[in-house]
């Protein structure tokens, strides 16, 4: 019996952190762009930028903002997941290959990009339901975006028009690493 309580910190310390550390809100298994399931608590105590974005949008121009986002933060803790939707205004009509090519090709996006996903009512995206039940806001339009801190529980919802280099996000992203 004394030999377990010498095992157990040393079990403790062989979990993999995502399992110890994991919130609810990241507990979600989705598929990338290429089809392969992803977990969600990979990202765990990371501050975490979700965004659901489109090919054919007024913002699409966004995409430049986030990669350099990307860029300038993720040595630093930051993530950004992109997850394409054909919700508004018929804005993604590609194949998830058309719209990686279009990241890639268009924006040079390096940060994970998502199948497409149904981000606009509840049911589409167990994820982006937990979102809105955590914020009381779903996306109303393309490049909608969420802010998860690196507790997996505090979440701050900004609405398509905050732009990722506006001074004031930009603030709040660095408030949160």
């Amino acid at each position: 019996m004394r030999y377990l309580f010498l095992l157990l910190p040393a079990l403790l310390i062989a979990m993999p952190a995502d399992a110890a550390q994991c919130s609810s809100l990241l507990t979600h298994k989705v598929d990338n762009i290429l089809g392969e399931k992803e977990d969600l608590c990979q990202y765990a105590g990371k501050v975490v930028l979700v965004v659901n974005t489109a090919s054919y949008c007024g913002y699409t121009p966004q995409y430049k903002g986030l990669q350099a986002l990307n860029e300038k933060y993720k040595a630093r803790g930051l993530v950004i997941l992109g997850f394409p939707s054909n919700d508004f205004g018929q804005q993604e009509p590609g194949s998830n290959k058309e719209i990686a090519d279009f990241c890639d090709r268009t924006y040079a996006v390096k940060f994970p990009m998502f199948a497409k996903t149904s981000v606009k009512s509840p049911g589409g995206s167990p994820f982006f339901d937990a979102l809105a039940v955590a914020t009381g806001q779903r996306p109303k339009w393309n490049f909608h975006k969420y802010l998860i801190a690196r507790d997996g529980r505090t979440v701050t919802s900004f609405g398509s028009n905050v732009e990722p280099d506006s001074p004031a996000f930009i603030s709040q992203v660095e408030s949160l690493l």
